[in-house]
């Protein structure tokens, strides 16, 4: 480029090809601000008006400046329409590739409109820069005109348009593309194969992509991975470790792309041992330094449960690379102990001292950790940061903030999160909905419902999940079936979600009948259907059904697990059913199945119910942890019934100094005392609750009435006809007075 620029000053005339061969010449080599220069030296000296060689040249150069060159077409813009240039083929396809690389497609569609003619290049333009601008439905209306004009569309412009098929998903319009490559008999080489086969698997249609594949007379390693993640991308992921395994029977290297797809798959099916040889094979292939192989083998390594090596990797391979920290953040959160969720916010620290940006995906793991530590200050000063960097109204990140509002009990700010984002898709929606039931504000959740069904979003089964849980908190029947026949209508009854919670509700309802029939309706049975009737059985008093249906669980090759035993010893205790509760709690040793609170609550309970209140006594003091509050408490209700007042005041003791602000021990402890006419004892305990400042929670009820639910407290006159409501109190009780 030194000899030629040399030359070409040297020349005593220059005429319109040595301009545009000089300028070209700049353009091939990327020196596109010389190129700049020698045109600007042209535009200054001219004789000759510009032909479309330069002019394409001029337009190709700026393209090449990423911007910077933005005002210079603009400029060169006005001379282009008044020559008629912006018509000609050539100048008009460069003019359109650059607008399309600088963000105005509507510009780049008013050039291609324009043109008088077009060239297959000028068609292929257009609709690779609709594709990746994210404007795939544009890109497919082009496809069609192109092929009303008669244009003969080459490999290019079908794997451009077979993309966007990929991206909307349309299954539709790729297998007419299949089938115009049929039917013309054009030539189907690796690369438009691998993109058929790709657009196959996006849009759910493995089985054809697979016999695509099978057909492909040359295989490459793309057309392989395309189809490996295909697999990932439907969750067949042990086809997919086959489809891995038989790579290197065929004697190919899997690449990066391969390796990263696999190691999700073994992620998903915490497949351990296969993952640590594609590790191997990693390192072997030295791979082990790209960042999407590190990524995934972190993210395989924490989703088996085996943080340990996932710290390994990250400490030998990680940089400063925001998405290695990541997946080591989101590992750690994922799994929830004290010491992981520190260790998220240690790598954090760690990450803001190397002076790491934080992405989006940064803040939704420190979140889920905060939610998990419930740690609102933390929460909060996570909050601030995400303000700093801006990310506060993202829909991802307002999810997450909703999340771990609620679950710190501050559902106030959730609110606040969820009015002030302009946005919302169903995800916020269901976000809202979930902290609303999950801190029992189900009337709030009731409220929103109907803000939801005035917006444009559709209440899918996660929606409609989280209403029927707030109607069986609510023991409302009437709104659980009105929930119920919206399933139906929309054939979302079938879903485990949906089935539980109806089992739920009803069940809460008093309808055990009901939940029955729920149950049977159900297209599948996990485990936790199972343990919903189960338990609906034992909330109802109904031991001998619930014995039976773990019987029956088991018979159907389902193990039952923490929650059936809960639910199964809590149906004998309700039932009296002493020896039967015995028994199952033998069983849930045999399961391997640990004895938690829960567990030892219900014994406990069973045994007293029955009078055995030492041997509920022993159990408690053989627990291998500190009993908590509620285990005395449950000790205590059955020295209630059987007025063992000694038992009954060591019990309540040891409650209180395990939650010394229990106002349930107090409560219980004073009632003994006063039914064995003790008042002395009784007024004292009273006592001692005001000293500690130990408040009994007021009784709450509610009742709907013309489809408005009002709620009440104990000596609460909030409500807006309090006056009414208590003068017709006042006259019911003169009444019973009058009767009695």
């Amino acid at each position: 480029m030194v000899y030629a620029r040399k030359v070409f000053e040297k020349m005593p005339e220059r005429n319109l090809v040595s301009w545009s061969t000089m300028v070209s010449a700049c353009n091939h080599h990327g020196i596109y601000e010389e190129s700049l220069v020698v045109f600007l030296e042209f535009w200054r000296t001219r004789k000759d008006s510009p032909n479309e060689y330069i002019l394409s040249s001029f337009i190709q150069a700026c393209s090449g400046l990423d911007g910077r060159g933005r005002w210079m077409v603009f400029q060169l813009q006005s001379f282009l329409v008044k020559s008629g240039f912006d018509r000609d083929v050539y100048v008009g396809t460069l003019l359109i590739d650059f607008y399309l690389k600088d963000g105005n497609i509507d510009y780049a569609r008013l050039v291609f409109d324009a043109l008088p003619e077009k060239s297959t290049v000028t068609w292929t333009t257009m609709i690779s820069g609709c594709v990746k601008m994210g404007r795939s439905y544009v890109s497919l209306q082009l496809f069609y005109q192109l092929m009303e004009d008669n244009v003969v569309p080459d490999g290019y412009i079908l794997s451009t348009v077979l993309s966007a098929c990929s991206i909307l998903p349309f299954l539709e319009g790729g297998k007419q593309i299949h089938a115009h490559i049929l039917r013309y008999g054009l030539e189907m080489d690796a690369s438009l194969m691998n993109v058929l086969i790709d657009s196959y698997v996006k849009c759910g249609r493995v089985i054809a992509a697979h016999k695509l594949f099978n057909g492909m007379p040359n295989k490459n390693i793309i057309s392989w991975t395309t189809l490996l993640s295909g697999y990932k991308q439907n969750a067949l992921h042990k086809e997919a470790m086959e489809l891995f395994t038989s790579m290197s029977k065929f004697g190919l290297k899997p690449d990066m792309y391969a390796c990263s797809s696999i190691l999700t798959s073994c992620a998903s099916l915490h497949a351990l041992g296969f993952g640590t040889q594609v590790h191997a094979y990693t390192i072997k292939a030295n791979l082990g330094n790209d960042s999407y192989v590190t990524n995934s083998l972190i993210d395989m390594y924490a989703k088996c449960d085996c943080l340990t090596d996932a710290r390994k990797v990250f400490d030998i391979f990680a940089a400063a690379d925001v998405v290695l920290f990541n997946a080591m953040i989101e590992g750690y959160s994922r799994l929830g102990t004290q010491w992981e969720l520190h260790e998220a916010l240690n790598i954090f620290r760690d990450m803001r001292f190397r002076l790491i940006r934080p992405s989006l995906l940064t803040f939704v793991s420190l979140l889920r950790a905060s939610a998990s530590l419930t740690s609102l200050g933390l929460s909060k000063q996570i909050h601030g940061l995400m303000f700093k960097y801006g990310l506060n109204l993202d829909i991802f990140a307002g999810s997450a903030l909703i999340d771990v509002y609620s679950n710190c009990y501050c559902l106030k700010d959730s609110r606040l999160v969820f009015d002030e984002m302009k946005v919302k898709d169903l995800v916020i929606w269901n976000s809202m909905f979930a902290g609303y039931v999950q801190q029992s504000e189900n009337e709030e959740a009731l409220n929103l419902f109907l803000e939801l069904q005035l917006s444009r979003e559709r209440p899918d089964e996660f929606t409609f999940a989280n209403m029927v849980t707030a109607a069986g908190n609510l023991a409302s029947v009437q709104l659980g079936q009105e929930f119920h026949c919206q399933l139906l209508k929309r054939g979302l009854e079938c879903n485990p979600y949906i089935t539980n919670a109806l089992l739920d509700m009803y069940a809460k309802c008093g309808s055990p009948e009901d939940a029955h029939k729920a149950f049977d309706s159900a297209a599948s049975r996990d485990v936790v259907c199972w343990n919903s009737v189960i338990s609906s059985y034992a909330n109802h008093g109904e031991g001998k059904k619930a014995l039976q249906m773990l019987e029956k669980m088991m018979s159907e090759g389902i193990e039952p697990n923490y929650i059936t035993f809960v639910g199964v010893l809590s149906a004998c205790s309700h039932a009296g059913l002493v020896e039967d509760g015995l028994k199952q709690f033998e069983l849930m040793l045999r399961f391997g199945i640990e004895p938690e609170t829960e567990h030892y609550v219900c014994m406990v309970s069973l045994l007293g119910r029955a009078g055995r209140l030492n041997k509920a006594r022993e159990l408690i003091e053989k627990m291998p942890t500190k009993p908590a509050a509620i285990v005395w408490r449950s000790l205590l209700s059955g020295c209630a019934k059987a007025g063992n007042v000694e038992l009954a005041e060591h019990a309540a003791e040891m409650a209180i100094l395990s939650d010394p602000k229990d106002s349930g021990s107090f409560t219980m402890l004073s009632n003994i005392y006063a039914s064995k006419g003790m008042w002395t004892e009784a007024k004292k305990v009273r006592e001692r609750m005001k000293v500690e400042g130990v408040v009994k929670e007021p009784g709450r009820s509610w009742i709907g009435i013309n489809k408005e639910v009002h709620i009440f407290l104990s000596k609460d006159k909030s409500h807006c006809k309090a006056n009414q409501i208590y003068e017709v109190l006042d006259d019911l009780l003169v009444q019973i007075r009058g009767v009695s």
